[in-house]
């Protein structure tokens, strides 16, 4: 390999690890991905997030509201993670990545 093309080689390697140490799939982490995957692929967890915008009270985030019922709501009690085994509310998930996405619902 010439001499220039092994340096164009290293820095695509170098541009891809950085991107994707920074996010992934456009997101800060896996976890947010996740998350905001099944949201807006569940007609269920869609709907459900939707109505966590429109009703969330003045002191939580719709996002707080959609672990809330996800977490202890009397059908989501049952639905405490996500297809991919993701706890909805694992640290790791980035709130203010989820509360803009469910606020373009």
């Amino acid at each position: 390999m010439s001499l220039i093309k092994q340096h164009l080689h290293n820095m695509t390697n170098d541009l891809n690890t950085n991107q994707m140490n920074e996010t992934y799939n456009g997101w800060q982490n896996w976890e947010t991905w996740s998350a905001s995957l099944w949201i807006s692929n569940d007609e269920f967890l869609y709907n459900t997030a939707k109505a966590c915008v429109t009703y969330c009270d003045a002191n939580e985030t719709p996002y707080d509201k959609f672990e809330r019922c996800m977490m202890d709501g009397t059908i989501g009690k049952f639905l405490r993670k996500n297809g991919d085994g993701l706890a909805w509310n694992d640290p790791a998930i980035n709130r203010d990545e989820m509360n803009e996405m469910m606020a373009e619902l």
